[in-house]
């Protein structure tokens, strides 16, 4: 949890306080962006149902490595926003990333200090879950067993795609929470 710097009095000025909004800001802006980029028209005719689940990816990699950088609020407007974005039933993507959220947050002391493979293997049986929990919930909201094959292109999609968001967010939380 980042802690709020004090000034020359132990209260902080208003380009501190400023600068710490910007930082909290940050995981949850990212993903937005990146959020609007996946879901954004292309010539690929239905590449919206197999677009890698970068909020997914995003959730997944702030409360590994940085517990309260991104709160469950955050998370379940990106959901919500997912949803209202991709046509999916209001709610099933909050909660989906509020069950992947509260799941790492039980398991932090597990990942911590493991080598990246490790991380990206309990990613893979996240996305696997988190794409149950997806599925489960449309199929319950249509009140029939939805096909679910576009939905395993997208958990591989975003398997495949995990190195280079968490390459980009490790770059992107170097710069942004930087001990000074």
């Amino acid at each position: 949890m980042m802690a709020l710097p004090g000034g020359d009095l132990g209260r902080p000025t208003l380009w501190q306080r400023l600068d710490w909004l910007a930082r909290k800001l940050v995981p949850g802006g990212l993903t937005l962006i990146l959020l609007l980029m996946s879901v954004s028209p292309s010539r690929l005719p239905g590449f919206v149902h197999v677009a890698p689940m970068v909020a997914l990816i995003s959730v997944y990699y702030w409360a590994v490595t940085r517990p309260g950088a991104m709160g469950y609020g955050t998370a379940f407007l990106l959901g919500l926003v997912e949803d209202c974005l991709t046509g999916a039933p209001l709610g099933v993507g909050a909660l989906t990333l509020l069950v992947v959220q509260a799941a790492v947050a039980s398991q932090v002391r597990y990942f911590l200090g493991k080598p990246f493979p490790v991380g990206w293997w309990a990613f893979l049986l996240m996305a696997l879950g988190a794409a149950s929990v997806k599925w489960l919930a449309v199929s319950a909201f249509h009140a029939q067993f939805v096909d679910g094959t576009a939905l395993m292109f997208s958990v591989l999609l975003t398997v495949t795609m995990f190195p280079a968001f968490a390459w980009l967010f490790g770059r992107v939380s170097h710069i942004v929470f930087r001990e000074s």
